[in-house]
């Protein structure tokens, strides 16, 4: 079984940035981007003992076509940046765009991109395209919650959690107690989380709730969400009662709780993609799943991390030309 780091590479630079301190200067800011990327790989290669790197980029959404208003949010913002935010946004777009480059052209880690694709898709599509293989999605987003599984477990490089099937742990090995509750976080329900989030929609990427104001536990006279899953696979009572009411959407029109579900489970969960889109990324995973040949590995990482000034970085380049020179392992392929 080979161990597959799959790395969220946009998620995880724009997380970098925002580890940097706020008084630095926008050079070392930029850096500490390119620092953490690099950083989280390399730890993440060490505490899950990887055997390649595959790394996911992001394309213009299909998702789009389907719902207009997918992260539309995102774009109203960029247009209201300053001159000096959006200058400084230009500075960062750049630098990610210098360190795809780098692992594109110079390592022989594994590259998944695709025009209409996003990376959670392409990530989803390696895994599924993979069974019996080991994968480690690295990456802050939660969504990837919903891919959890025997052989699929997820490392966030900014806090330094592993999440598997059996709990939230630090870095140690040891439980991750919850600051709220002082309790020790409770292992992750894929299923529970993706309807979770089909239900209640999700902000950040301006989809809508399938059903606004809905309780999680229901009460003597109203279905909640935990009752509608309990009944999910029969269909019954408290399934329909849910679904099959109605709401006035924030324009005006009348809405059916099952239609927006249907909806946001299209644009959410990863494994119920269009028949178009779903052989889009298998042709993507397939095509990327070959042996790359880059020489001279040790070198360009040592060039790379002079022009960036990655001091500490560069004083353990053969630890990350080790990591970055693991090829896609021929058994795979046979």
């Amino acid at each position: 079984m080979n161990r597959f780091l799959l790395v969220d590479f946009t998620n995880l630079f724009f997380r970098g940035r925002h580890t940097a301190s706020r008084a630095a200067d926008l050079d070392d800011r930029l850096g500490m981007a390119i620092h953490t990327t690099l950083a989280s790989i390399n730890k993440c290669w060490r505490l899950l003992k990887g055997d390649h790197v595959i790394i996911a980029l992001e394309g213009r959404s299909w998702r789009r076509d389907y719902y207009p208003a997918y992260k539309a949010q995102r774009h109203e913002a960029r247009a209201a940046l300053s001159p000096k935010e959006a200058e400084e946004d230009r500075a960062f777009w750049e630098t990610l765009d210098q360190l795809k480059e780098f692992f594109i052209n110079k390592t022989n880690c594994t590259i998944l991109q695709h025009p209409n694709l996003e990376a959670d898709d392409l990530i989803a599509g390696w895994i599924q395209n993979h069974p019996n293989d080991h994968h480690v999605i690295v990456s802050t987003d939660g969504d990837f919650a919903q891919l959890l599984a025997e052989n699929v477990e997820q490392y966030n490089g900014v806090t330094g959690q592993i999440i598997n099937l059996k709990g939230y742990f630090d870095e140690r090995g040891k439980p991750v107690v919850d600051k709220k509750t002082k309790e020790v976080k409770g292992a992750p329900d894929p299923e529970w989380l993706l309807f979770e989030k089909c239900m209640r929609g999700d902000v950040s990427d301006n989809i809508f709730s399938a059903y606004p104001g809905v309780r999680t536990k229901g009460t003597k006279n109203k279905v909640g969400l935990l009752e509608a899953y309990a009944d999910r696979h029969s269909k019954g009572f408290n399934w329909n009662n849910l679904m099959l009411q109605k709401f006035q959407h924030h324009d005006g029109t009348e809405h059916r709780v099952l239609d927006d579900y249907n909806l946001n489970r299209l644009l959410c969960d990863l494994a119920r993609q269009p028949d178009d889109v779903r052989e889009h990324i298998n042709q993507t995973v397939k095509e990327a799943a070959k042996v790359r040949n880059i020489p001279q590995i040790g070198l360009h990482f040592m060039k790379f991390c002079g022009r960036h000034n990655l001091t500490k970085i560069g004083e353990q380049a053969q630890q990350y030309a080790d990591i970055l020179s693991a090829k896609y392992p021929q058994s795979t392929q046979d």
